[in-house]
């Protein structure tokens, strides 16, 4: 991770003089799979607190327009959304008000403009940790395996969360039990600049 160019294209897209990788995880929808990614947001299933951050997604198989990353333009400068599982929709980790509930993004497409591209392998989507985004099912004959980053710039800092936070970090409240702890810890490794 620290030898690959995904820590200085995220500096750069975010304008940071240091990178740390936050998590980085591969997603794979099997062919034929129905169920749609929902809209959410990926900033308020972490526990860190940083407006320099960057959500890469990379393709491993070429993705058509029709089951790619959608995204609302411009959602990354406002309100934090309730996320909700995608599989039954419940708000199931998060306090009943304490963030806004999801409108209905694709009901209203004057008011949600969205932004689609079909990739290819190697393409690299980047986008704000809470930037709006979903995706569609696939066709029965491909599979859609994406590797996803998530980093951090020099404005990051550990915020202990309420609810569940994803990933969980064991031991993350013991070596950074303050509020606003800067994330000079191992579980957020420095990866740009490179040592």
């Amino acid at each position: 991770m620290q030898r690959s160019a995904l820590p200085h294209t995220a500096a750069r897209l975010m304008q940071s003089e240091v990178v740390r990788i936050h998590q980085d995880h591969l997603l794979v929808k099997e062919p034929g799979t129905r169920q749609a990614t929902l809209w959410h947001q990926d900033q308020p299933h972490h526990n860190v607190s940083s407006r320099q951050n960057r959500s890469l997604w990379i393709p491993v198989d070429p993705v058509p327009l029709a089951s790619t990353l959608r995204f609302v333009a411009g959602s990354h400068t406002g309100t934090w959304y309730v996320p909700r599982t995608f599989r039954d929709h419940q708000a199931r980790w998060f306090p009943e008000g304490r963030l806004t509930e999801l409108p209905a993004i694709d009901a209203e497409p004057e008011r949600f403009r969205q932004l689609a591209w079909a990739l290819a392998p190697s393409h690299c989507v980047a986008s704000h940790m809470l930037s709006l985004h979903a995706s569609s099912g696939i066709g029965p004959g491909s599979r859609r395996r994406v590797f996803s980053a998530r980093y951090l710039g020099d404005d990051a800092c550990h915020i202990p969360r309420p609810w569940r936070t994803s990933p969980a970090f064991a031991g993350r409240t013991e070596r950074l039990p303050e509020e606003g702890a800067e994330p000079d810890d191992p579980l957020f490794l420095l990866v740009w600049p490179a040592a």
